[in-house]
């Protein structure tokens, strides 16, 4: 079945079948805001991804809820989970929709801590972003996609940088039977010969400084981390990384493709001039995909790209209209929590929340 066969065959069945059941359950009826929460629910299915019997003394269903509700924290932009969990007091139908039975049955604020404390351990929101792309793309043949990252401010202080001592080298050519240690091979050529994971495994995730340039030429510097992202032309999320703020964009390209390339099959990697590098390039053609990749004006006269290049180019769009919606839309802008794997648990709530929103809007619901 199609992507647009199955999202229409679902949403039908939400709309005849649950919206109904919720109208006779519930003592109000559900408003539009209230129906858009239970569709996107209803796509993500992050209940199905908690894992069971993990907390002593706490119900499964709890957990479950809580996790439904995390993900109504970054659809209804409420930025602090005080203001959550005030909202599933106050309205009925958002602690049905999240699975709440009553007030009484609503956690306390340090539970909701404590269980977001445990997801972002175990990796929740990857989880269940990794089963959407699998479910919804793997048959797909996708046609652009489009890396690029976004600053992601933090709440911590930014870590101190070690200085480490270097042995001087010596110039000049060596001495007759002077052996010399070989000079370390660099990132990129260490990447190629890793997994994704082991890759990524290797970036630093410390909250430290950032700098780079905005579009308009000038220079911004930020506290905290940056989350690198490829979407589809569609603006589907399809891989996302979390490291520290002074990454350098091309130092996270080649995971990036490896990652990507296990999940779906696509035709053409667009990237800015931030990986303008033959490392990036290569890998990206071992792996079957042509790499359209703008080039870096510091390296001298710049050839401009073929016509055909320069039109697909323009598909690169995607993925900065995804990382606006993520801050502007779905709590990027606003992260409250400390620590890599806290951050980018925050993170992949709105990023599973665009996916499923994206795939209503394909739909044409």
């Amino acid at each position: 079945m199609k992507l647009n066969e199955r999202l229409s065959w679902l949403i039908t069945r939400v709309q005849h079948t649950l919206f109904s059941h919720l109208d006779e359950c519930l003592f109000l009826p559900l408003t539009g805001q209230e129906k858009h929460l239970v569709m996107l629910l209803e796509l993500v299915q992050i209940e199905k991804h908690v894992p069971g019997g993990h907390w002593q003394g706490r119900p499964p269903a709890e957990r479950k809820a809580i996790a439904r509700a995390f993900v109504a924290k970054s659809v209804l932009r409420y930025q602090h989970t005080s203001t959550l969990i005030h909202e599933l007091l106050a309205r009925p139908n958002l602690r049905s929709i999240c699975g709440f039975a009553g007030q009484k049955d609503l956690p306390s604020e340090a539970t909701f801590s404590r269980a977001f404390a445990e997801f972002a351990k175990t990796g929740l929101g990857a989880t269940v972003h990794d089963a959407l792309v699998k479910k919804h793309l793997e048959a797909e043949l996708i046609g652009h996609v489009s890396r690029d990252s976004t600053a992601i401010q933090g709440r911590e202080k930014p870590a101190k940088k070690k200085k480490q001592a270097k042995a001087p080298r010596k110039k000049g050519r060596p001495a007759k039977g002077e052996q010399r240690n070989a000079p370390e091979p660099k990132r990129l050529a260490v990447q190629r010969q890793q997994s994704a994971q082991e890759a990524i495994a290797l970036l630093p995730t410390v909250c430290d400084r950032g700098v780079k340039k905005n579009a308009k030429g000038y220079t911004e510097t930020w506290n905290g981390y940056k989350l690198h992202l490829d979407v589809n032309d569609t603006g589907l999320p399809l891989s996302a990384v979390l490291t520290s703020a002074s990454v350098h964009d091309c130092q996270v390209a080649i995971p990036l493709i490896k990652l990507t390339t296990s999940k779906i099959s696509y035709c053409y990697d667009l990237m800015d001039a931030a990986y303008d590098a033959g490392q990036i390039r290569d890998q990206s053609r071992a792996l079957g995909h042509v790499p359209i990749i703008d080039r870096n004006r510091r390296r001298g006269d710049v050839i401009p790209m073929a016509p055909h290049e320069a039109q697909r180019y323009k598909e690169r769009s995607s993925s900065e209209r995804f990382n606006s919606r993520l801050k502007e839309q779905f709590g990027g802008r606003n992260v409250m929590v400390r620590g890599a794997n806290k951050v980018m648990q925050h993170l992949m709530f709105g990023v599973i929340a665009i996916f499923a929103d994206q795939l209503l809007k394909i739909a044409g619901y």
